[in-house]
């Protein structure tokens, strides 16, 4: 299991924990919302809990709950520029698919069938 950071997301997220004035690492996970079922959350991290995995890249550090983790492994996580816009953007291979306005998404029935039964149907 992994998740991968480039070097533009590497410098935003050294840059956050800086500005902060506190925190070791990125948080990310997965919460339900949106018209598709998932959205990506992201807080600073104090502190490193037991249900968390930790992925290095170019110097940072990203924390992933377990729980999120199913959903989020193999992402690649870039920091982009789209017009006046600047954001984390998720290369995800779980994505199914997305809602037109790219804030949440769906991942692929074999992962809802882990997810809720423990096994792939």
């Amino acid at each position: 299991m992994a998740i991968t950071l480039t070097e533009n997301a590497a410098k935003q997220i050294q840059s956050q924990l800086k500005k902060n004035g506190k925190g070791i690492a990125l948080r990310i996970g997965v919460k339900t919302v949106g018209c598709t079922g998932l959205a990506h959350t992201f807080d600073i991290a104090e502190d490193i809990k037991p249900t968390d995995h930790s992925f290095e890249s170019h110097g940072a550090r990203v924390l992933v709950d377990a729980k999120s983790l199913v959903f989020l492994d193999g992402s690649r996580i870039d920091f982009v520029t789209e017009g006046l816009k600047q954001l984390f953007k998720f290369d995800n291979p779980n994505v199914d698919n997305e809602c037109g306005c790219g804030e949440s998404f769906n991942v692929k029935k074999t992962l809802l069938d882990i997810k809720t039964t423990g096994t792939a149907s």
